[in-house]
C-alpha cells in the first residue's frame, strides 16, 4: 500500500497516480475519539493503493488538531479558526482534494473494520452510483440502523404516534429498522452522515454541500441532490464500521438544532400546507414526550420556531 500524506498534491509529479480516495474527518473537540479512528485507517484502507487523509478542525479547544498532526498516518490538518459547521468543513476539504478522487467522509467517533474501504470504492465505480454507505455497528456488536426514508408526513406522524423505535420496526418511520434491510446490498433514499463515500462523478455533478444547515440535515439535503442528479445511494454491507458513540444529538441544544433543521429541510421541498402538517407531527412527537426530559423540551421550542432556533444556534457558535 502506498500512503500519500501531508500536502500530497504538491508532492506529485505530473502524470503520477492521484489518490483514489481522500478520507475527510471533521473534528470539533474530538480528542477522546480521534486517535482510535486514525489508528484504524491503515487496516480499513487495506487494498487501496493510494489515499490521502484530511482533517478539518473546527476550532477545537482540546488538542484535536495537534493529535491529528502527530499521528503516524500524517494527515493534512486544516484549521478553520472557527466553528464553521459540518457542511462548511466538508467543502473546505473537498476544495483541497483532487477532483478525480472519491471522498470518504467519516465521523471522528468511527472505527473502520479491516478492509472496510475497498468494497465502497468497488461499488462506487459502478455507473450512476453517487454515494456508498457501509454497515454500521454499535459498540455492543448490534447493527446501528443508519438507513433512512425520505422525510414525509407519514414518517413524521408515525414517529410521533408510535415512537421512533416502534415506527422503525413496523417500517413506517423515517428510520429503517427492519433487520432484513441490512442483510444485502440495496439502493436507499439516504443514510446518516457518519460514513459516506461520495463518488468522483457525483462530486462533479452535485457540487458543494449546503452550509446553511450548519449541522444536521445537510446529509439529507446533499443525498437528495445526488438522487435528483440521477445517481443512486447504495448500501454496501461488505463494508463494516463501528460507531463508537452510536451517534450524536443527545444534548438539548443539539437535539433542538436537529429538530429545527428537519422542519427547515422539509419546508424547502414542500408547500405551506404540507409543511404545516409535517411540523405539527414533529411538535406532537416532542410535546407528548416532555416527561422524558430537557432534550424533548428544547426540541419542542425549536419545532415551534425552527428558523429562529437554527439561527440562534449558529450565532451562539461565534462567541
Amino acid at each position: 500500500m502506498t500512503v500519500l500524506a501531508g500536502n500530497v498534491f504538491d508532492q506529485l509529479d505530473p502524470g503520477e497516480t492521484r489518490p483514489s480516495v481522500v478520507v475527510v474527518i471533521v473534528t470539533f473537540n474530538s480528542a477522546s475519539a480521534l486517535p482510535a479512528l486514525l489508528d484504524s485507517l491503515v487496516g480499513g484502507l487495506e487494498g487501496v493503493d493510494y489515499f490521502e487523509v484530511i482533517v478539518v478542525d473546527n476550532n477545537s479547544r482540546d488538542g484535536s488538531a495537534e493529535i491529528a498532526e502527530a499521528h503516524p498516518v500524517r494527515p493534512t490538518v486544516i484549521r478553520t479558526g472557527r466553528n464553521a459547521g459540518y457542511a462548511a468543513a466538508i467543502n473546505i476539504a473537498s476544495s483541497k482534494a483532487a477532483t478525480a478522487s472519491h471522498l470518504l467522509i467519516l465521523n471522528p467517533d468511527l472505527r473502520l473494520y479491516p478492509g472496510a474501504v475497498k468494497p465502497l470504492i468497488e461499488r462506487g465505480t459502478t455507473s450512476k452510483v453517487g454515494v456508498v454507505v457501509p454497515l454500521n455497528y454499535k459498540e455492543d456488536g448490534s447493527v446501528d440502523p443508519t438507513l433512512r426514508r425520505e422525510p414525509s408526513i407519514i414518517t413524521a406522524w408515525a414517529d410521533a404516534i408510535l415512537g421512533g423505535r416502534l415506527a422503525a420496526r413496523l417500517g413506517v418511520g423515517e428510520i429503517i429498522g427492519e433487520r432484513r434491510h441490512y442483510d444485502q446490498r440495496r439502493p436507499v433514499q439516504w443514510a446518516t452522515g457518519s460514513a459516506l463515500l461520495v463518488t468522483t462523478e457525483a462530486r462533479k455533478a452535485v457540487g458543494a454541500w449546503d452550509e446553511s444547515f450548519f449541522l444536521y440535515s445537510e446529509e439529507v439535503e446533499y443525498q437528495r441532490r445526488i438522487r435528483e442528479a440521477g445517481f443512486e445511494i447504495v448500501f454496501e454491507p461488505r463494508s463494516k464500521v463501528m460507531h463508537a458513540s452510536g451517534g450524536s444529538g443527545a444534548g438539548p441544544r443539539l437535539f433542538a438544532l436537529l429538530t429545527a433543521n428537519r422542519i427547515r429541510y422539509y419546508r424547502r421541498h414542500h408547500g405551506a400546507l404540507q409543511t404545516s402538517i409535517f411540523k405539527l407531527g414533529v411538535i406532537i412527537e416532542h410535546a407528548v414526550r416532555l416527561w422524558r426530559g430537557a432534550s424533548h423540551r428544547a426540541a419542542l421550542v425549536s419545532a415551534l420556531t425552527p428558523g429562529r432556533s437554527a439561527a440562534a444556534f449558529v450565532e451562539s457558535t461565534r462567541g
